[in-house]
């Protein structure tokens, strides 16, 4: 199936994506599983993250969105989740700073007095097509994003959780299967399973849990500012299911992990990829 070719620029925003992405499921059945609760959400201007912040906000919480710079994307998300009764504070910065960590927590804090869940979601990715073309740079930065960020928010917002709350973690199919052009980007995702699985065991006792999300191809901002638009017009094309994924379709998983209904699940991931089979 794929989608029309196309390219953007890094970080990539869904409001030039074509098709846009589907982050809103209208015949979703909010309980108010999240009521009274606070989200921080990284990455929540657009793909994945955008879709669980509508989630979240249809289930009763609000949500502080953190972000890079992709502002009009970021204005939309908030639109949407105040929409739905939820309200929602934007933090742009670059996560992979430890300032901007604990300035995350601090606005949390300030407008909304206590943090439920954190959602460490935000991810970059850069083609090479060999391990000789990776610049120390880009593996700093690849790694300072993905998972040097999720230790330095998860230490600043631990101290304000209580037993009862969630941490998930975005990881990625890549972490199971290896993907020959993104070395880097799939080392993180790895990094970040046994970040999920230690710090679950760690935590175990406190009862806060701390599970994760292995996602397959989903059609997000990432995939038009990472691959060629011939690499676009096959993606997904792959997977037993034949198609890519949408950010909806992963939202429900975050509202399961973040609520009571998985109150006896923690260090585990869930692997939502259109059928893919993988190990651990």
């Amino acid at each position: 199936m794929g989608f029309p070719p196309q390219q953007q620029s890094q970080p990539g925003m869904e409001s030039a994506m074509v098709p846009r992405p589907i982050f809103d499921n209208p015949n979703y059945k909010a309980a108010g599983k999240l009521e009274q609760k606070v989200a921080i959400i990284t990455g929540g201007d657009s793909g994945i993250g955008r879709a669980v912040a509508v989630a979240f906000a249809k289930e009763g919480a609000d949500v502080v969105i953190s972000y890079l710079n992709e502002h009009a994307d970021a204005l939309e998300t908030q639109r949407v989740v105040e929409r739905y009764g939820g309200r929602c504070v934007l933090v742009p910065g670059d996560i992979g700073e430890r300032v901007q960590c604990l300035r995350i927590v601090k606005e949390a804090m300030v407008c909304f007095g206590r943090i439920d869940v954190l959602v460490n979601n935000a991810g970059v990715q850069f083609v090479a097509d060999d391990l000789l073309d990776i610049e120390d740079a880009q593996l700093e930065y690849t790694f300072r994003t993905n998972i040097f960020s999720q230790f330095m928010l998860t230490k600043a917002v631990l101290p304000q959780l209580r037993p009862g709350s969630s941490i998930i973690n975005t990881a990625s199919i890549t972490a199971y299967r290896g993907e020959p052009q993104l070395i880097d980007y799939s080392s993180t995702k790895g990094a970040i399973v046994s970040f999920t699985r230690s710090l679950a065991r760690s935590l175990a006792t406190s009862g806060i849990r701390v599970n994760g999300v292995a996602p397959g191809p989903i059609w997000t901002p990432l995939i038009p500012a990472s691959f060629t638009p011939d690499r676009i017009a096959k993606f997904g094309d792959d997977t037993p299911m034949k198609r890519a994924g949408q950010p909806y379709e992963l939202a429900p998983a975050y509202v399961f992990l973040a609520c009571d209904d998985s109150s006896y699940m923690t260090g585990q991931m869930l692997h939502i990829n259109g059928g893919t089979i993988v190990n651990g």
